[in-house]
């Protein structure tokens, strides 16, 4: 009837506090990833990489006033300019040289992807009234958008009125 931790057939491992360290579970999902790039270990920009500081400041106001988020423009210089870490390079990362240069966006990237995501569930939504898994969903998303946006408020990157509306959430990602 009853089955022993050790007889069960589920796909964990037996964990012993010497052999494997306990990983943080995501917020809302089963997975426990660890995976993440590696950074270099050298903080200084290679010998091979002839562009310089201003020109790699220019580049990148160039991508923002094109309407590309910071991650675009450091998958761009990554690939196509042979620039790793923009920091190495420049001493400071994407975001503040965009602040620097008056062109970061007003909502931080991650909450508005969050809302662009919300935002797509509750069109889906309309056309699919039925669709439970999907109400859940956005149930999910939105207590993120709250919970980004009150830590946000917190450390003065939104302002203290900031609010999320479902209603007009399809402005603020237009």
């Amino acid at each position: 009837m009853w089955r022993n931790c050790a007889q069960s057939k589920s796909p964990r491992r037996a964990s012993s506090s010497s052999s494997s360290s306990a990983t943080m579970g995501r917020m809302h999902s089963r997975g426990k990833g660890i995976s993440a790039s590696a950074l270099p270990y050298k903080r200084t920009p290679p010998n091979w990489l002839k562009i310089s500081s201003p020109d790699v400041e220019e580049n990148i106001c160039k991508f923002a006033k094109k309407g590309m988020t910071p991650s675009q423009i450091g998958v761009i210089l990554r690939d196509s300019h042979g620039i790793a870490q923009v920091k190495s390079v420049t001493g400071s990362k994407i975001l503040r040289i965009l602040k620097a240069h008056g062109l970061a966006p007003e909502i931080p990237e991650d909450l508005y992807h969050l809302i662009k995501k919300a935002v797509a569930i509750r069109k889906h939504l309309e056309r699919n009234r039925k669709d439970k898994d999907s109400k859940f969903r956005l149930i999910l998303v939105e207590s993120r958008i709250h919970r980004l946006a009150r830590y946000y408020k917190k450390t003065k990157k939104l302002p203290p009125v900031w609010k999320y509306e479902s209603t007009t959430a399809s402005t603020l990602v237009a």
